[in-house]
């Protein structure tokens, strides 16, 4: 015999708090994470000399910067979640394994990353428009907007989809709030809208143009300042 409309009544309840609630506390972390990543990063931006600091301090900045940055664009893929598997500690065990995949990148920036000139940040930034181009960039923002078994298959389909975005924040000033700022603004409508060309390939485009900008005329661009 069925659950009775009362009983299931009560299951569509429980699961609409269960939802509400994953949803609220993920959207509180990325806001406190702001507060964080703002905090860690002041009087560290120099425009494309930054220096990382410690490897302590990067790692605490750059968690904090992930989680403000990435967790407002996952709020569906953490309420699909919960709604999938109907148990509240499934929204943090996602959300663990989508952030621990952002800390291995940011492993990777700190072992390869160098404090550099604007040549490089325009040949990267240049990298970063061509990438949103690509075929591999269309799959991966696809499948980061899709549910996901796992917080760590959501995250490395989203580093994919993103990581041309955050090559930008890379080259042209890692501890930049305003940078960081435009980026996550970016990651997080690509997440949450459909992909259209009409839109996708003019922003690519407009990236490019920006890299040539940094190459040529560097006093243009707000804050990119080098010693170097």
């Amino acid at each position: 015999m069925g659950p009775t409309a009362a009983e299931y009544q009560l299951f569509e309840e429980r699961r609409r708090r269960l939802t509400a609630a994953a949803a609220a506390a993920t959207l509180g972390l990325a806001a406190v994470s702001w507060l964080v990543a703002i905090h860690r990063m002041s009087g560290m931006d120099t425009g494309v000399s930054t220096e990382l600091g410690s490897f302590s301090f990067f790692l605490t900045a750059w968690v904090s910067m992930m989680t403000a940055m990435m967790l407002p664009g996952a709020v569906p893929a953490v309420m699909g979640r919960i709604q999938a598997t109907e148990r509240a500690l499934a929204a943090p065990l996602f959300v663990g394994l989508y952030l621990a995949v952002w800390t291995l990148v940011g492993l990777a920036v700190f072992a390869v990353y160098r404090p550099h000139g604007t040549a490089i940040a325009g040949a990267l930034t240049i990298a970063a428009g061509l990438y949103e181009l690509t075929p591999l960039k269309r799959e991966s923002r696809r499948r980061c907007r899709e549910a996901a078994h796992s917080g760590f298959e959501f995250g490395i389909y989203c580093v994919g989809s993103s990581i041309g975005l955050m090559l930008i924040l890379l080259a042209l000033g890692v501890m930049s709030v305003g940078w960081m700022a435009v980026v996550a603004a970016f990651v997080l409508a690509q997440k949450l809208l459909p992909p259209r060309a009409a839109v996708d390939v003019p922003l690519g485009l407009a990236i490019v143009a920006l890299g040539v900008l940094v190459l040529l005329a560097p006093t243009a661009v707000p804050g990119l300042t080098s010693s170097m």
